[in-house]
């Protein structure tokens, strides 16, 4: 989750998978991931390949977990703020949705949005994709929806704006999935796809004590355990791999600087692993690095995004400054 690559996703991940069966270039994709990945000297393999059907539906048990505060506190943070958020926010609006599935958070808004004229969701599956936008036709047929099948991180052709204002809701802290130099990059596109007097709504989940962070990524029922562990099934799944999961150990750590969560798989013993009849030698203790998850201070995420041309215009935090929504502007 920390490169620029076909999508991005935290926990709080906003685009799922739901087809039972990868395509055939879906699978080529992490077959060509994972040899690579386990090829390096630090060993990794891309967290986006955490969201098949499988890991999906443990995700959606990871979010009503009470370690995992992120989904949670960010909906409360909407549902309070709705209507002072509305207000900031002038003009006529197109509103972008980065990705499909976010448990209803996008609906709040456009509830208490009457400015909102046009709705484009984008995502990388249609399913989903398909079913944000029947979601919005249905409760504000009044509004003009588009979905984008598509990467929202390389090129993408909007639709025509007719004459209205952008504005762009990422919500799920699913910018910490990137490091920081790409969150920069990140939001400098989107600011130059915005346009002048383009907004965005963006969910940012903040530094907090390390027990904290650690128990959110590591919870006491093992649930995010089977996401991570997860990935190594659906090697075993899809790709003929020989992975005993039994013998690798989700870790989850915060490191202070710069402020990430970092996941990795531990191998708890001396052990070969066969992928596509490739062998890989793991000592104990090595380990497969699957995501960082970083985290920001308020002020340091302003500094980012006025970094990558946007304005800091408001934030709204909860009451334990868990976590944040930014409203940014494109400077002038």
């Amino acid at each position: 989750m920390h490169n620029m690559v076909s999508v991005a996703m935290d926990y709080d991940g906003i685009a799922r998978f739901s087809d039972t069966q990868p395509a055939v270039s879906d699978t080529s994709e992490f077959l060509h991931a994972v040899v690579g990945g386990l090829s390096q000297p630090d060993r990794a393999i891309p967290c986006r390949f955490l969201y098949d059907a499988a890991g999906s539906a443990i995700f959606d048990q990871i979010c009503e977990l009470p370690e995992y505060y992120p989904t949670r506190t960010e909906r409360r943070i909407l549902e309070t703020h709705a209507p002072t958020i509305a207000e900031a926010i002038s003009g006529k609006i197109r509103f972008i949705e980065l990705g499909a599935g976010s448990g209803g958070k996008a609906e709040i808004l456009l509830d208490a949005m009457a400015q909102v004229r046009a709705y484009v969701c984008i995502d990388i599956s249609p399913v989903p994709l398909a079913s944000a936008a029947a979601v919005v036709r249905a409760r504000h047929p009044d509004i003009a929806v588009d979905a984008l099948c598509g990467n929202y991180l390389g090129e993408l052709d909007l639709p025509p704006r007719r004459g209205l204002r952008d504005m762009c809701f990422f919500p799920g802290s699913t910018i910490g999935n990137f490091d920081r130099d790409d969150a920069q990059a990140f939001l400098r596109e989107w600011s130059r796809r915005l346009g002048q007097g383009g907004m965005m709504l963006i969910g940012v989940d903040l530094k907090k004590e390390a027990g904290l962070l650690e128990d959110a990524y590591d919870d006491a029922q093992g649930v995010t355990a089977q996401f991570s562990l997860n990935l190594l099934h659906r090697a075993n799944r899809e790709l003929g791999a020989d992975f005993d999961t039994s013998a690798f150990a989700h870790r989850a750590r915060y490191v202070s600087e710069p402020g990430h969560v970092e996941i990795s798989l531990v191998s708890l013993r001396e052990q070969m692993v066969t992928v596509a009849g490739r062998r890989f030698q793991f000592a104990q203790g090595a380990t497969i690095h699957v995501e960082n998850s970083h985290k920001y201070a308020i002020d340091e995420f302003a500094m980012l995004a006025s970094k990558a041309g946007f304005d800091s215009v408001d934030v709204w935090t909860d009451k334990d400054a868990l976590f944040s929504v930014h409203l940014l502007r494109v400077a002038c």
